[in-house]
This record gives C-alpha cells, sequence and structure tokens, in this order.
C-alpha cells in the first residue's frame, strides 16, 4: 500500500447512458476513500469529441448522486486541479507530448491509413503481435519537425521497447508480466491534435495526485503502456487495482443485450438506491460477518482494498431483487414507503404527465388502473402472438425491433415531438407505413395493441425502461445470432451511419 494520501478517482465517458459498471468502480473508489480519510475526483473523460455530449455528462452526474456517491473534486464542484474536463486540458497533454518528444520517449508518425493497414498486416505475417512504425521512430527530429511544419498530418506514438518483459504489479494479483512485443507503439496525440485515453488518462492522474488506481481489468492490458508513461516523465506511478469484471449469468462480460446496464434504467424500474448500492458491493466483496444486506457506512467502516475478492462478479437480477424487496420490508414503516413512492413515481409531476393521456379514455375512476398500470411496471407481460407486422416475418421483425431500439440509443431528446420525427424518418426509410411500425411497439411497451399515445408514452416511460422493453419483445420473437446481429449492425450503419 502507498503511504501517500489517498486520492482516487472515477473517470466515466460521457458517450452514452451511465453505467452500472461505472456505478460499481465509482463504489469501490468511494468506499476506499472514505475508509482512509481520502478524496474522490470525479473527472469527464471526453476526449471522444465524436461521441460525448452534455446531456451523457449530467446524466452520470445525477444517477451517481441519486445513488448517494459524493465526489470531493469535480466538473461540477471544482476543486484545486480544474478543470475536471478532459477537453478542457488539451493543451496540458500537448505540452507533455512534446516533452515526451524531446526526451526521445516518442516520435511523430506520418504514415497513411492504408500504409499503416499494410504496415500493420506484413508485421503480423513475420510473428509481431505488437506495431511500430520504423520509419517514425528512425526519422530524425530536424526532419520530423520539418515534415510536422509543413502541415503534414502525423500521430504521436509512445516508443515501446521492441525486446523483454514489463514487469506490474497489481494490488490483487501481484506481478503480472508482458512481453513488449506484444505491446503496440501507442498513439498518444490523434492527427486532430487530441490526446488519446493512456495519454491524458496518465498525465491527469499525476497532476491530480492520484495515490491508487481502482479500476476495471479490461485495463490491465493498457498497463506497461502507462508504467512506462510514469516512466518516461519521472513520476512515481500510483498503486493500481483492477477490479474483477461484471458478468452475466453465462459467465460472459456484463451486455445490454443481456441485462439492463443503465443506471437510470434500475431508478425507473422502482429500485432503492442503497439497495443497488449495496448489491453492487457485494459482486466484489463481503462483511466479514456474512450479513449480505448493509449499509454504505457499514461498508466503509470493515472495508479493505485487499479483500476484493477476484471471482467472477455475477450481476444477478433475482438477487438484486430479493435485496431490494428486503429494504422495502425491513427498512420503510407505511409512511416512509409512501414518501419513496411518492418520490420515485406517484407524484404530482409525473401523474400530471399521464392524466392527459389516460383521461380521454376513461368512464369511471377506476379505469385509471388498468389503463396506467404499464406507466408504473418494471416489466409489462405481453402475448407474444400480438407482436405482428404485416408482411413480415418474426425474425424480421426482430431485426427490425433491434433497429429501432440503435436508433434510441442516440436519441437524446426524448420529447413526443422529437420521438414522432425520429419514427417517421425511421418509416420511410425502412419503407414501413408508420401506423404498421407502431403496432408491435404498443404491444411491447404497453402489453396491448392499443393504449394511450405512444410517443406521449415513450417520453414518460423513458429511454432506459423503452428500449429494454423492446429488448425483451426482440427475445420473445426468437432473439437475434450474433452473426445475424453483426450483419445488421452492417445494414444499420449503411442506411443511418456509425452506432457511435
Amino acid at each position: 500500500m502507498s503511504d501517500r494520501p489517498v486520492r482516487v478517482r472515477v473517470a466515466p465517458s460521457p458517450t452514452g447512458d451511465p453505467h452500472v459498471g461505472t456505478a460499481y468502480q465509482a463504489l469501490f473508489n468511494y468506499t476506499f476513500a472514505r475508509s482512509r480519510a481520502g478524496k474522490l475526483i470525479l473527472r469527464i473523460e471526453d476526449t471522444d469529441r465524436a461521441r460525448s455530449t452534455p446531456e451523457s455528462e449530467a446524466a452520470i452526474l445525477e444517477s451517481l448522486s441519486w445513488l448517494g456517491i459524493e465526489w470531493d473534486e469535480g466538473p461540477d464542484v471544482g476543486g484545486p486541479h480544474a478543470p475536471y474536463r478532459q477537453s478542457e486540458r488539451v493543451v496540458i497533454y500537448r505540452q507533455h507530448a512534446r516533452q515526451l518528444l524531446d526526451a526521445g520517449s516518442a516520435y511523430r508518425s506520418f504514415i497513411s491509413k492504408q500504409a499503416l493497414d499494410q504496415l500493420r498486416a506484413d508485421q503480423r505475417e513475420q510473428g509481431w503481435q505488437g506495431f511500430f512504425d520504423a520509419e517514425g521512430r528512425e526519422m530524425s527530429r530536424e526532419q520530423s519537425d520539418r515534415r510536422a511544419d509543413s502541415g503534414e498530418p502525423f500521430v504521436i506514438r509512445l516508443k515501446t521497447p521492441l525486446d523483454g518483459d514489463c514487469v506490474m504489479k497489481d494490488l490483487l494479483r501481484g506481478e503480472v508480466s508482458k512481453e513488449w512485443a506484444q505491446i503496440d507503439d501507442q498513439i498518444l496525440i490523434k492527427s486532430d491534435g487530441y490526446p488519446t485515453y493512456h495519454l491524458a488518462n496518465v498525465v491527469d492522474d499525476h497532476l491530480m495526485g492520484i495515490s491508487h488506481v481502482i479500476r476495471g481489468e479490461e485495463w490491465i492490458s493498457s498497463l506497461p503502456k502507462h508504467l512506462l508513461l510514469y516512466e518516461a516523465f519521472g513520476w512515481q506511478p500510483p498503486v493500481f487495482c483492477h477490479l474483477p469484471l461484471l458478468r452475466n449469468p453465462d459467465k460472459s462480460k456484463l451486455s445490454k443485450r443481456k441485462n439492463p446496464v443503465s443506471i437510470g434504467y434500475y431508478q425507473r424500474a422502482g429500485y432503492l438506491p442503497q439497495a443497488l448500492l449495496n448489491f453492487l458491493g457485494l459482486l466484489g466483496w463481503s462483511m466479514p460477518s456474512g450479513e449480505e444486506k448493509f449499509t454504505i457506512d457499514e461498508m466503509i467502516a470493515e472495508f479493505r482494498l485487499e479483500d476484493v475478492s477476484l471471482g467472477g462478479p455475477v450481476f444477478d437480477l433475482r438477487k438484486l431483487r430479493w435485496l431490494n424487496g428486503r429494504y422495502i420490508r425491513e427498512d420503510h414503516d407505511a409512511r416512509s414507503l409512501r414518501l419513496a413512492l411518492e418520490n420515485w413515481a406517484l407524484n404530482a409531476t409525473r401523474l400530471e404527465s399521464i392524466l392527459p393521456l389516460a383521461q380521454p379514455r376513461m368512464d369511471a375512476l377506476s379505469d385509471w388502473g388498468y389503463l396506467t398500470a404499464f406507466f408504473l411496471a418494471d416489466e409489462e407481460p405481453f402475448d407474444p402472438t400480438d407482436l405482428k407486422l404485416k408482411g413480415k416475418t418474426a425474425d424480421e421483425l426482430a431485426a427490425l425491433l433491434q433497429t429501432v431500439i440503435w436508433r434510441l440509443e442516440q436519441q437524446r431528446d426524448f420529447t413526443p415531438e422529437a420521438l414522432q420525427q425520429t419514427f417517421r424518418e425511421l418509416s420511410d426509410s425502412l419503407e414501413i407505413k408508420l401506423r404498421d411500425l407502431t403496432l408491435p411497439l404498443y404491444v411491447a411497451l404497453t402489453g396491448k395493441t392499443a393504449s394511450t399515445p405512444l410517443f406521449q408514452s415513450m417520453a414518460i416511460l423513458g429511454s432506459d425502461i423503452v428500449r429494454m422493453r423492446i429488448a425483451r419483445a426482440v427475445d420473445a420473437l426468437g432473439g437475434l445470432s450474433s452473426k445475424k446481429l453483426r450483419e445488421l449492425e452492417k445494414q444499420y450503419e449503411a442506411r443511418f451511419g456509425t452506432r457511435g
């Protein structure tokens, strides 16, 4: 363990829905910081300019706050190491990249994309698992400067050793080694002048005084590049601790194909934040007493980072639902449960958004129940035989509904007007009448072939619930194989552009 003051960070990318994996890592960083009287920093890694959005950043902050995770420094609260958005720190990264160029630890690579693909293929044939640009590595600094000054496009790459092993230390795994020959000369600055994750991550962690990097095990393969950067700059590296990846029940990596992964989904589906945090804690750690229900304060009091389990944690929705039920039954009396329900969905704002949709269909107040039940449910049952679209087989309809899911993943404006426009564009592109296209969606979302106005209902349900219900309809139709999904994704990108 490091004897430096404990400073840890969670660094999500604002490129989509807030992910439960982000919450999982944030929880362990937060718990460790609080158990050691340390600080938690929230840093937004938004150098992916094509995919990062302010809406996604706002959703991340809101979701983590809903869970009860508090950070000491960040883009919303400030701090001594501001700014905390990487897009606002680009000049810092360029300065550090120039330091590496000056020291000979990095080089400019002017190779074209076409030549790069060919060179990489040639090196693979020669048995080289990593990649390097020999011409760029050997080019004199004078020639490199001259070509750059002339406006020729280039990237800046890290110069990795061509032989030997990198020996790394992980807090949970001990020593791990990897051959340098298996590692690319990593791009540090892209041709547009923006940094890659690797440079920005290391520079920020050092400048922000991060003592421990607690992140997912998928980053172990990148650790040699990060350690090489620390060495090149002459900096002391932090302690690295790579958490085991969350898994689906079949032990595959947690993915939205098989489980809801958006924090917002669980919030809208009526899960309590305390229960979700408790569940995430159980996925990598356990109380010494063996008690499975515990508060965040109780976890902090008993937590040791070395005790994190390396077993593949399974994100089991049944276990989460069981734990959530314990919180509802054991931690609430009638009054506090009423308040929780009001805070969740039974409040004036939400009810008044539903009433105009139900009122035209009500003959008695008691009609309210069956007309609006789907607004207050996690999963709405439906008859699979009602999932039909004129002229389409079940497989074709499943593919079409998957296309709708992907389109909705990109839909940041979830108002009725924006949704109606999106579905008009979809119906035109797919050459399906809008009226026909909406029929299976009514079934998937409401459990009925006809219900309250679709786009207004979708806006109230929210993107997370809508996409999950459509995904369940895809499964009810027989699902889509991995091969079919790959083919469908190519068709989607050809028609609508990259999924992002």
